[in-house]
């Protein structure tokens, strides 16, 4: 099954990447973007997005394999089958993803929010995210100023509040940092 890569994006998130084949017998390399690594082998199905199309696989096996994973999905036979699914995009759709507390949020969710300070100054837009030892870190671009900020994901401390209704996030931060 497809779906236009243009619907997808409102649909979808990305898991991971398909990186090359692995032996003769249709397995696949995996770079996995969850948390832990192993957590996309927890959906049997995958929507596997290359050159602007999207088809449906079937997750049939899935294990970590030295410091990464591997996986064999549904029609894939052989080492031709996979080497043509190398660079692709593992998606879901966000509406298997399991639900979170109230206070806990996906990063496809805080992608694009207006980020204001709690005095009502804009920042910019979170852009990104990325994880360090400590915490979570923003990556706010799209200030007026030009600057792009790296703010930690600390909530009640840097994070006030976050409204994905109204696409804002409100933080304590010094503009001027």
């Amino acid at each position: 099954m497809t779906s236009p890569q243009g619907r997808d994006k409102a649909q979808h998130v990305v898991l991971g990447k398909l990186t090359s084949s692995y032996g003769v017998k249709g397995w696949l390399k995996v770079y996995s973007y969850t948390s832990p690594m192993e957590g996309i082998l927890d959906y049997p199905e995958w929507w596997v997005r290359l050159d602007g199309r999207v088809t449906k696989y079937r997750l049939t096996q899935g294990r970590r394999h030295g410091k990464g994973l591997v996986a064999n999905l549904d029609g894939v036979n052989d080492r031709d089958a996979a080497e043509r699914l190398a660079g692709a995009e593992i998606l879901l759709p966000k509406s298997a993803l399991p639900e979170l507390p109230a206070d806990e949020y996906y990063w496809y969710q805080l992608e694009g929010l207006e980020v204001v300070t709690a005095e009502g100054q804009a920042l910019g837009r979170v852009a990104s995210l990325f994880e360090t030892g400590a915490n979570d870190v923003m990556v706010v671009r799209g200030a007026a100023d030009g600057k792009e900020r790296l703010l930690p994901f600390l909530p009640d401390e840097v994070i006030l509040d976050v409204d994905l209704d109204a696409g804002r996030m409100t933080v304590a931060w010094d503009p001027d940092f």
